[in-house]
C-alpha cells in the first residue's frame, strides 16, 4: 500500500473507533427529544452498513489484490448469516408459536419429528461462532481447491462463482432442506441472553460491527503488506510469469480466497441479529454483483475505498428506494457507469494524489518478487 492509503486508512480506523463509542452514547445517554439523540432504528441501520463494508473489504482483498472477481461472495455472507440465525432460532425455545423446546416453529409446522443433524450444537454459542467461520471457510476451500488447480481464471471464474451462489439460492428455497424454505429464519428473541429489541443490544451490535470492520481492515492490510501480499499482487498482474518462476499460484489464491470468505461469513453473522431475518433471497446473484459495484465505486485495491463505497452506495440506496423506488436499479447502474468512465480509481481516488512515476508494467511486480523473495 502507498503511504497515502496508509494515512487514509489510519484516519478511517480512528473514525470507526470513535463511532463505536460515540454512536451508542448518543443513542443511550441522550434524551429522546434531544437533537443529538440517535434513534435505535438508525443505530440498527448504520450497523447494517458496517456489515456491508466488511463484505466489501473481503471482496476487495481477492478482487483488488489477487485479480479474482468473485460474484459469489454473497454466498459466504449468507452462510455466516444462517449460522447465526440457527443459533438465534434455537434460543427461542418454548417462546415460539408452537412452544416446542427443541424444534423451531417452521419444523413443527412442517411436521418434522426430530431436529436435523445440521442443527445439532447450535444451542451453544461457541459452537455457532465456530460454524460462522468454518462453513464459509470450508466452502471456499473446496471451491477454490478445484477451481484454482484447474486454472480457471477471468470471466470464467466469475461465472462459476455466480453459479455456486445460484445453486445455493435454489437449494435453500426448498422446505425439505431444513432451513426454513422461502421464509427463512426470523422471529429472533435474544442473543446470549440480551433482548434484540432493546436499544442497548442494538448499540452493542453496532459497536461490534465497527470493531469487526477495523479487524477486517487490519487483517487484510497485514496480508497485503507482507511478502505474501507482494506475491499476491504479482499473481494478479503476471500469473503466467509467477508460475514460470516456480510459485504455486493456486496456493496464494486459495489462501486469500478462504480468508476473504471467512470475513464475509463474519459480516453475515453480525448482519442477521440487526435486521432480524435471514432467508434465501440473500443468496441472489444480484447481491454479489452489487457488492462488486460497492468496491468499484469506492476504489478497488484500496480496502478503505471498498468500505466507503459500501457505506455510500447503501446510504444512497436507502434514500433512493424511499424517494424513487422504481428507479433505484437505474440509478445504481448509472452510478457504476459514471464511476467507471470518470473515476477509474473510485471515490477514494478523489483524495489520492496522482502518482508522478510511470505506471508499472504488468511484469514489474513479478520482477520485484523474483529479486526479493524466495518461492
Amino acid at each position: 500500500m502507498s503511504p497515502q492509503l496508509d494515512r487514509i486508512g489510519l484516519v478511517f480506523v480512528v473514525l470507526l473507533a470513535a463511532a463505536a463509542i460515540v454512536v451508542p452514547v448518543l443513542s443511550l445517554a441522550t434524551a429522546a427529544n434531544s437533537p443529538f439523540n440517535i434513534p435505535p432504528y438508525l443505530v440498527q441501520l448504520f450497523g447494517k452498513y458496517l456489515c456491508y463494508a466488511i463484505l466489501a473489504v473481503a471482496l476487495d482483498l481477492v478482487w483488488g489484490y489477487c485479480g479474482i472477481l468473485s460474484l459469489g461472495h454473497g454466498a459466504f455472507f449468507t452462510l455466516g448469516g444462517y449460522a447465526m440465525g440457527m443459533y438465534l432460532m434455537r434460543q427461542i425455545g418454548t417462546r415460539g408459536v408452537y412452544a416446542n423446546p427443541i424444534l423451531p416453529d417452521f419444523m413443527v409446522f412442517l411436521n418434522w419429528k426430530a431436529l436435523p443433524v445440521a442443527w445439532w450444537g447450535f444451542n451453544w454459542f461457541p459452537y455457532a461462532m465456530l460454524m460462522i467461520v468454518l462453513v464459509p471457510g470450508l466452502l471456499a476451500l473446496a471451491f477454490g481447491w478445484f477451481a484454482f488447480r484447474s486454472r480457471v481464471t477471468g470471466v470464467y471464474l466469475s461465472i462459476i462463482t455466480q453459479a455456486m451462489t445460484f445453486a445455493l439460492f435454489k437449494e435453500f428455497f426448498r422446505n425439505d432442506f431444513g432451513f426454513g424454505g422461502n421464509n427463512g429464519l426470523t422471529d429472533f428473541k435474544d442473543l446470549v441472553g440480551f433482548s434484540l429489541q432493546s436499544a442497548s443490544t442494538k448499540a452493542a451490535l453496532f459497536s461490534a460491527s465497527a470493531i469487526a470492520l477495523i479487524l477486517a481492515y487490519f487483517v487484510a492490510r497485514a496480508i497485503i503488506g507482507s511478502k505474501y501480499g507482494k506475491a499476491l499482487v504479482a499473481v494478479r498482474d503476471a500469473e503466467s510469469r509467477m508460475r514460470f518462476l516456480g510459485y504455486r499460484v493456486e496456493n496464494y489464491k486459495l489462501f486469500a480466497f478462504v480468508v476473504s470468505a471467512v470475513m464475509a461469513g463474519v459480516a453475515g453473522a453480525l448482519y442477521v441479529p440487526q435486521v432480524g431475518i435471514i432467508n434465501p433471497s440473500e443468496f441472489a446473484p444480484a447481491n454479489s454483483i452489487e457488492a462488486a459495484i460497492w468496491v468499484a465505486v469506492g476504489g478497488r485495491a484500496t480496502l478503505v475505498g471498498a468500505a466507503i463505497g459500501a457505506i455510500a452506495v447503501n446510504f444512497a440506496k436507502t434514500w433512493f428506494t424511499g424517494a424513487f423506488p422504481e428507479y433505484w436499479l437505474y440509478g445504481l447502474g448509472g452510478l457504476f457507469v459514471l464511476v467507471t468512465l470518470f473515476l477509474p480509481r473510485g471515490l477514494l481516488g478523489l483524495l489520492l494524489r496522482p502518482q508522478r512515476e510511470t505506471a508499472p508494467t504488468p511484469e514489474a511486480p513479478a520482477l520485484a518478487i523474483e529479486e526479493g523473495a524466495d518461492p
